[in-house]
């Protein structure tokens, strides 16, 4: 897939216009010329609708339409009036809503128009439009919803997570551009904010053309959106916000790694104030991924699709969440200290949703009629609590200093424990309590997750409690699907969590060894009680279907990043059925 690129003529420009001193240029246009230098082949005018266009938030009267018009050095400055309109079919005959508005630099050009007082179960057409200049974007697709207590059939929705630029071509969102689904829901991680070679670079970064710019790890307001340009060049991705319509939040790599409500893994001090990191961050977000609400900081929200599904979406990433646990503050001289652990993680005051939040969905789902409560966010909510000498061994295996011993000592600690766990499952009574230790004394996988914050957790399943619940997570990079049961084992629902759209999973930690990842994957499935599938290796997304029956979640992988030449195979279909 070739990328877009604006022409030659730009740059040369933007370098005579310095030269001469007719404009002081601001770093905007800086940065966007850095995109285009060098370009031999490019038209001899100037693509003003450069980034496509998208659609956001459907309800069952209003969808919000983005566009981004791409300036020229002499429209820095200057205010460029844009018109919309919105139709019933794709030749325009018939307009239903049209109107202006201004794109600057005041939002990088970005246009997030709320186009309100639509029908209901509608399908529309958008596009954009620069009379002046006799420019035309390309044509988007959109809908609106059903109304609250309409009966409807069915609701498709393609749930993704984690797009990193370097780590392969984006063909899971050309697949869900071309598949079935009504929306899609984007858990987060759309850009990633690490430097050239960071996170997720491989042997296909540089010859795809898929290095990271800026260069640097962004920090800068004007860092942010070079970034978000960069992604938004992609012909995949602008096919997917062509074509469907998107719901989404946000997640750390947005902001930087390891996000909490006032820090992260990925900031130190050299790095300047974190909340001023943060609200250039979320400015930007806004900009290129304009949702509905009162504050641009308050992304959770709900959308009802008729009498069939309430989507909840929740923000688990930085309104509230205290600082994650790490299992490094807890080893002693004596090993590991499992006590004050365990008084740690059950503190009742750590939050992830915070009061307020948890409230607000407390509310949102007790309000809804909907057969199914649908919640959206970031990350597994699901207790996926692991024996502690199997997290050790991976731990070895992941740091960096992995070696053919460390790998051996891997596998041979899953068949063990595998064997062991076998062997309790079927009753054995032989089995020694040294035995049973090394499964029983278990520790949470991922302490970013849900399992970090379990007391919160039995709050928000006491809210889910009696209804029909179904949970969509992101953040892994792999697929899991798993049973969701409050502490006492009550089941509460369903998680379907989707894979990467191309950052790496274990395969990325273990060097693609089939055997290690095969056995890792088995392993996580018999040693974890709730856990029902688990994919580690692939990219792709979840086709999470609703009837007023049933919920089934289809787990879709694209076959290759590296070529626009793929295909999508359907490894698993999860249904749960409820009693109508």
């Amino acid at each position: 897939m070739e990328e877009r690129k604006i022409l030659t003529r730009r740059s040369f420009l933007a370098k005579s216009v310095i030269a001469s001193g007719g404009i002081i240029l601001s770093s905007h246009i800086v940065a966007c010329v850095r995109d285009f230098e060098g370009d031999a082949d490019a038209p001899d005018s100037v693509p003003r609708f450069l980034h496509g266009v998208g659609s956001f938030d459907p309800t069952a009267n209003a969808v919000i339409i983005w566009t981004r018009f791409t300036p020229i050095e002499t429209e820095v400055s200057e205010s460029i009036r844009i018109r919309w309109q919105v139709a019933e079919d794709e030749g325009f005959s018939a307009i239903v809503k049209e109107g202006t508005e201004i794109a600057s630099m005041i939002n990088d050009f970005t246009i997030a128009k709320d186009v309100t007082r639509l029908p209901s179960k509608g399908k529309f057409y958008y596009r954009f439009l620069q009379e002046e200049l006799n420019e035309t974007s390309v044509v988007g697709e959109t809908i609106t919803l059903p109304n609250s207590g309409d009966v409807v059939d069915s609701v498709k929705l393609a749930v993704c997570s984690c797009s990193n630029y370097p780590a392969g071509l984006f063909n899971v969102y050309d697949a869900m551009a071309n598949s079935e689904a009504d929306v899609i829901v984007h858990l987060g991680d759309y850009i990633y904010e690490y430097e050239e070679g960071g996170f997720g670079t491989n042997e296909n970064t540089v010859p795809l053309g898929r290095v990271h710019d800026p260069s640097t790890e962004i920090l800068s307001l004007e860092d942010y959106r070079l970034r978000y340009r960069q992604y938004r060049s992609d012909e995949a991705l602008q096919l997917a916000h062509q074509k469907k319509p998107f719901i989404a939040v946000w997640d750390d790599h947005e902001l930087t790694n390891d996000a909490y409500i006032d820090g992260a893994e990925n900031h130190d001090s050299s790095e300047g104030s974190f909340q001023a990191r943060r609200q250039r961050a979320v400015q930007v977000y806004n900009e290129y991924m304009p949702f509905r609400s009162n504050s641009s900081e308050i992304i959770y929200r709900n959308f009802e699709f008729g009498n069939l599904v309430n989507l909840v979406m929740l923000d688990t990433r930085i309104i509230a969440r205290d600082q994650q646990l790490s299992f490094n503050d807890f080893f002693t001289a004596a090993g590991f200290d499992f006590a004050a652990f365990e008084t740690a993680l059950l503190n009742p005051e750590r939050n992830l949703l915070g009061p307020t939040q948890l409230s607000w969905a407390r509310n949102a789902v007790a309000g809804s009629s909907a057969q199914w409560q649908v919640l959206g966010q970031q990350v597994l909510t699901g207790r996926m609590f692991v024996p502690a000498e199997l997290l050790i061994a991976i731990g070895t295996v992941a740091s960096g200093n992995a070696t053919a011993e460390t790998f051996a000592q891997l596998q041979q600690t899953i068949i063990e424990l595998s064997t062991l766990k076998a062997r309790s499952l079927q009753g054995d009574p032989t089995l020694t309590p040294t035995e049973l230790a090394r499964i029983n004394t278990v520790v949470p996988y991922n302490l970013d997750a849900w399992d970090g914050y379990p007391i919160e957790r039995e709050r928000l399943f006491a809210t889910l409690n009696g209804k029909n619940v179904i949970t969509l997570a992101g953040d892994t990079h792999n697929a899991w699907n798993t049973e969701l049961k409050d502490a006492a084992g009550n089941r509460i629902g369903e998680e379907f969590a989707c894979p990467s759209v191309s950052s790496p999973g274990f395969e990325g930690l273990f060097g693609n060894d089939p055997a290690t990842i095969a056995g890792i994957e088995q392993a996580f499935v018999l040693l974890i009680d709730d856990l029902q599938y688990f994919d580690a290796a692939r990219r792709g997304y979840v086709l999470a279907e609703f009837t007023s029956g049933t919920a089934s979640g289809s787990y879709r992988f694209v076959d290759t990043l590296a070529s626009t030449s793929y295909s999508v195979t359907e490894q698993h279909n999860a249904v749960v059925s409820v009693s109508v």
